[in-house]
């Protein structure tokens, strides 16, 4: 409470009829607020009559004491308001009844239990209320019905409302959209190589899959950017859970996933992933953004299926270090001002090294660890800066380089590299080098490309598409 005062929330939705979760022929005219207080499912909140309630209540109080452990977890403050909810008693709102006299006083240890009235009318409208709490997450019962938050200062001490409550009302509820059918391209041959099965699972053992997904950080989904997207759609809490269930419908070995904030990830990436079997890492960036109403980063996030694959070691790459140290060494004093806006761009890299738990049967020694180094990141997107990103995707394939001889361990190289096919970026790690002559390389304000011979590296990396369409005969 601050100078005596507290905020009450309360979500309420404008259907128009609520039904009794004992007696579904019969139209609810009870709630129990208890159920609303511990999210228990609204629909078993319901009862048609202080009999039906009553009737009730030792089924109903079950329902209550599983949901015991996470209210009392809301605090004194609420209990305040509630009163004591546990496996001792059970508090209430005492309300009066619409088309009724009185309601049923139960009890349950010492403290009384009274069911409130399941509706408010307001202006001819009717709501019932389906929250208690400063957030609401609408549920398939909430779909095209119109929501109501409402926000008023109560008095500690006498625990009534000071002034008016202020209100927000949302558009209907829309039903989330149906999962798209994964469609798998038909090519030619694929079946009898044993790349896939219908599903995309792989079928032959010793190979995987893998995933790269940019999945675009809430704090760049602007309207500005996107204003032929709708706000709703561009909502996080919207967006995230097609991510979730796009990504989970992959079923990858790998994942590696681009611009994701941190927050998201310890909150929602890492966790629901891990129901699904993925062990998850993380490297986010160095400079924080400001969004407009807070400071948020993100990052690269790497996820592997713990039944194929088990964590070894993992390296961390930040090219602003990188651009630090060649400003100190390559660049003359006075341009080393100009050097440093140009190449510190707060890009990273995460590297990962797994071991396999499945064999490879064409393995010349079977018996050895099979490890795999997969480096995800993500390279500076401003397109009048080519000089800096053929210098990221340089800096970090020698990087590789240095792993690969030091454990003879075959790379994966994953991210969002901001480049086309034909580029001097995609050029670099698809064919080890770059042509002399390359118009990428005419960008070169510093002299960090130079001399332009340096611009290879030894690892035999090809690229996944032109592998596997070269594969099937394309």
């Amino acid at each position: 409470p601050l100078d005596g005062h507290f905020l009450r929330y309360r979500i309420q939705s404008d259907r128009k009829v609520a039904v009794c979760s004992v007696h579904p022929s019969e139209q609810a005219t009870l709630q129990c607020l208890g159920c609303v207080k511990a999210k228990i499912p609204v629909a078993k909140s319901y009862h048609c009559s202080p009999k039906c309630f009553s009737d009730a209540w030792q089924h109903h109080r079950v329902l209550h004491d599983r949901a015991a452990s996470a209210v009392n977890e809301n605090g004194n403050e609420e209990e305040e308001i509630f009163g004591r909810f546990n496996s001792s008693g059970s508090g209430v709102i005492n309300a009066s009844l619409t088309g009724s006299a009185s309601s049923t006083s139960l009890t349950n240890g010492s403290t009384p239990l009274y069911p409130a009235a399941v509706t408010q009318r307001s202006g001819g409208e009717t709501w019932f209320e389906v929250g208690r709490s400063k957030t609401y997450t609408p549920t398939a019962d909430d779909i095209g019905h119109v929501l109501k938050f409402e926000c008023v200062v109560v008095d500690v001490e006498t625990k009534l409302p000071v002034g008016h409550p202020n209100t927000i009302l949302t558009s209907r509820v829309i039903p989330a959209p149906s999962p798209s059918p994964r469609r798998l391209i038909p090519v030619s041959g694929a079946d009898m190589m044993g790349h896939l099965d219908s599903d995309g699972r792989i079928s032959s053992s010793g190979t995987f899959t893998v995933l790269s997904y940019n999945i675009l950080s809430d704090s760049y989904a602007s309207s500005e950017l996107y204003s032929y997207c709708p706000s709703w759609a561009l909502s996080w809490p919207y967006r995230r859970q097609n991510l979730l269930r796009e990504i989970v419908g992959y079923r990858a070995d790998i994942v590696c996933l681009q611009e994701v904030q941190s927050d998201h990830f310890e909150e929602f990436f890492a966790p629901e992933l891990d129901k699904h079997g993925y062990q998850a890492l993380y490297k986010r960036k160095t400079n924080e953004v400001y969004t407009g109403n807070t400071h948020t980063i993100d990052g690269c996030a790497t996820f592997f299926r713990r039944d194929r694959f088990s964590h070894v070691k993992k390296y961390e790459v930040e090219f602003n270090k990188a651009a630090q140290s060649l400003t100190e060494v390559a660049v003359q004093t006075t341009q080393k001002k100009a050097a440093l806006n140009r190449l510190v761009k707060d890009n990273v890299a995460l590297i990962v090294v797994l071991e396999a738990k499945f064999s490879n049967q064409g393995a010349d020694n079977p018996g050895k660890r099979q490890l795999l180094c997969v480096a995800n990141t993500h390279v500076n997107v401003q397109q009048e800066l080519k000089d800096v990103k053929i210098w990221q995707v340089h800096t970090l394939l020698k990087g590789l380089e240095k792993i690969a001889a030091s454990a003879d361990i075959p790379m994966l190289v994953c991210g969002d590299f901001n480049s086309v096919p034909g580029s001097a970026p995609h050029s670099l790690l698809a064919m080890g080098k770059v042509d002399p002559l390359h118009p990428d390389l005419l960008i070169d304000p510093l002299a960090i490309l130079r001399p332009h011979s340096k611009l290879t590296h030894q690892l035999p990396l090809v690229s996944a598409y032109s592998s596997f369409a070269r594969g099937v005969g394309l």
